[in-house]
């Protein structure tokens, strides 16, 4: 198993506070990774909400390809922070160049497209770089997002937080994603490390999908721009959530009706029941098997946690109005929220989605049983 935790608040938060929710669950993952999600940023990064920031790892030759490449298509470097490390890696931590996070001007020609043709254009370029990296080994690309920055590495949290210095006040954030990785199924890779990302979206998730590959292949049928890679079996559930919001336009509400639906006996009574029996079965290849715990964010900077029917994965939240946290374990929130009325801790069953909204004042609580909050 992997350790999740996450982090929503009205006021900006160092990472580190989600690294030390991890160090205290140390005895669930192995040190074998750490990803993390920053959006909802604080610093330099809250005077460019709206350009697109590239995260990711390059050797001297990638950066210099990668700079060609965006200035070739018109791209303006704007702001530049780079992760300087003196000290040589951590046991495990393969020793690299440039850990970048830069902010990009977009071409003027942008101005004139739709909002969606943007992400687009975003979510392509994010590719482009990737393949180059894949091709010559010397670029690992993250995210190409505004208002997101991603950073993973191999080995051990906390030790690559203070090697990387992510208590940095350039990095403060008001959502913050985090994953101690179990490697269980995959040889180690930077990409199969959690959160996953995609235009807005993100999400991480401890357990596994037996029902990933067909998952995989009817999402790599749909001709979305991104949907592709899939180095681990978690990535999926960031594409379908991207589906039902974006493709299907439903709320964060209808996504438990997409991976785990109500059985046919408890849809007969269901006030939507025509609805989420057209929707089970249109979408019954996007049905995931379990056990799996899935924490997220959306593009509006909600976060929320789902169980799948099995129920065998850990989750939990709690906090306080103003700040909220997912947590694998309540060990978690206690390291980060010990003053929050435990009495309040809430864990999600299998026909739960626990939501805290952008304004953090509580969690919210939506049930399968109930009517969809949606237009249909």
């Amino acid at each position: 198993m992997c350790r999740l935790f996450s982090l929503t608040s009205r006021d900006l938060v160092s990472p580190i506070k989600a690294i030390e929710a991890l160090e205290m669950m140390k005895e669930g993952h192995d040190g074998s990774g750490i990803g993390i999600f920053l959006s909802d940023l604080g610093g330099p990064f809250s005077y460019f909400t709206e350009l697109p920031i590239l995260s990711g790892i390059f050797t001297q030759s990638g950066l210099r390809r990668q700079e060609d490449f965006l200035s070739g298509r018109g791209f303006v470097p704007r702001y530049r922070l780079i992760l300087d490390v003196k000290d040589d890696p951590p046991p495990g931590t393969p020793k690299r160049e440039i850990y970048l996070i830069q902010v990009y001007e977009p071409p003027e020609s942008w101005q004139d497209y739709a909002p969606e043709q943007k992400e687009r254009l975003m979510t392509q370029t994010r590719l482009d770089l990737s393949h180059m990296g894949q091709e010559n080994k010397d670029m690992v690309v993250f995210s190409f997002w505004p208002d997101v920055i991603m950073i993973k590495e191999v080995g051990d949290p906390m030790e690559i937080a203070v090697y990387l210095g992510l208590d940095r006040k350039e990095l403060f954030a008001r959502r913050i994603m985090a994953q101690g990785r179990q490697n269980t199924n995959y040889g180690i890779n930077l990409y199969a490390c959690h959160p996953f990302f995609i235009q807005g979206i993100a999400s991480m998730t401890n357990g596994e999908n037996t029902a990933f590959v067909p998952i995989k292949e009817y999402l790599s049928t749909q001709g979305v721009v991104g949907y592709e890679g899939y180095y681990s079996d978690s990535e999926v559930f960031t594409h379908i959530l991207h589906f039902t919001l974006k493709e299907l336009g439903l709320g964060i509400e209808a996504y438990k009706h997409i991976i785990t639906p109500l059985q046919d006996i408890d849809l007969l009574n269901h006030p939507d029941r025509d609805f989420l029996t057209n929707l089970k079965h249109s979408c019954r290849r996007l049905i995931i098997d379990g056990p799996n715990c899935v924490i997220g964010c959306l593009p509006d900077k909600t976060m929320f946690m789902v169980q799948d029917r099995k129920k065998l994965r850990p989750g939990i939240v709690g906090g306080k109005p103003g700040l909220y946290a997912f947590s694998s374990e309540s060990c978690g929130l206690d390291a980060v929220i010990p003053d929050r009325d435990k009495k309040k801790d809430f864990q999600p069953m299998h026909l739960d989605t626990a939501i805290v909204p952008p304004d953090c004042k509580e969690v919210r609580i939506c049930r399968q049983t109930q009517p969809l909050p949606l237009q249909h």
